[in-house]
């Protein structure tokens, strides 16, 4: 099967490089800023299958970028989709729980109504529409947390901290699914080769397990690692930045299980993993 994958260089879009023979487009290859020639390259690709693993993700600047974080996470999709359809061939997409409202306590379902806090949100929100409406057999993964042993994450930026800090007030009262970016591109393979087969897409989502703060992911982080860092929990609102964010991003994965047998990953697993390939590359 040959799979066509937008993003190089970002977490999920390595993973999925090490995991399978992919044909990966940096940002020289494919400007997502310019939805056309995105598409043109799907339109004279050789590809079996296409996946979305590029995106603007800096939330924060969003706020005062979001036409440019639409034009990437929205329009670019969208033609991407369109193109790939005209082809018939899948499209598979990567988004966030951002396209909810992050309030409550109960695990977001696929079909719960979306109203996005901010930018980023609103600018996927956008992609994931503008990929349904393109009429091609299509799949969205809406993910949370992402980790890896590589590019910008929670996980290296809490052992970076503590090589100078034995103490650390981190958020408690936002709660979610840490996902590592290897399960994510191994659960994006999975369904790539079943659509390619004919099995039918949606809206997904997949996330880590448990359900933590982002004081507890802090806390298990430096248990693993055998740092010796005090954790403060502290509330959302002692920590403010542009962008507001969601305190509920737990999500229900069960139509996935359902839809492709691909299981719920228990995060401290996975960051085990990822701890022993950052030691390693020390």
């Amino acid at each position: 099967m040959k799979i066509l994958v937008f993003g190089k260089t970002g977490q999920v879009a390595t993973e999925l490089q090490r995991l399978a023979d992919v044909h990966a487009l940096g940002r020289q290859d494919a400007d997502l800023a310019n939805p056309d020639a995105c598409a043109a390259i799907i339109r004279d690709a050789d590809a079996d299958v296409v996946i979305n693993a590029a995106a603007y993700t800096a939330v924060d600047k969003a706020e005062q970028e979001e036409d440019l974080a639409t034009l990437v996470n929205g329009h670019a999709p969208g033609a991407m989709a369109r193109a790939a359809s005209a082809k018939g061939i899948p499209f598979l997409h990567i988004s966030t729980d951002y396209v909810f409202s992050g309030q409550g306590d109960t695990a977001w379902a696929t079909d719960d109504p979306v109203a996005p806090p901010n930018a980023y949100g609103r600018s996927k929100l956008v992609g994931e529409q503008a990929v349904q409406a393109a009429g091609g057999a299509f799949a969205i993964l809406r993910t949370s947390w992402v980790f890896s042993s590589h590019g910008a994450n929670f996980v290296k930026t809490m052992l970076r901290l503590s090589e100078s800090r034995d103490e650390l007030n981190i958020v408690d009262d936002q709660i979610g699914g840490p996902t590592a970016a290897k399960d994510i591109a191994q659960a994006l393979l999975t369904m790539a080769h079943a659509l390619v087969e004919g099995s039918p897409g949606g809206v997904f989502h997949f996330a880590g397990a448990p359900a933590v703060s982002w004081k507890d992911f802090a806390v298990e982080i430096f248990r693993q690692a055998g740092r010796s860092v005090a954790v403060t929990g502290i509330p959302t609102s002692d920590f403010p930045t542009p962008a507001v964010r969601p305190l509920n991003s737990r999500m229900d994965c069960s139509a996935l299980t359902e839809a492709f047998g691909i299981r719920q990953p228990d995060w401290t697993e996975s960051l085990a993993i990822v701890l022993e390939e950052l030691k390693n590359a020390d």
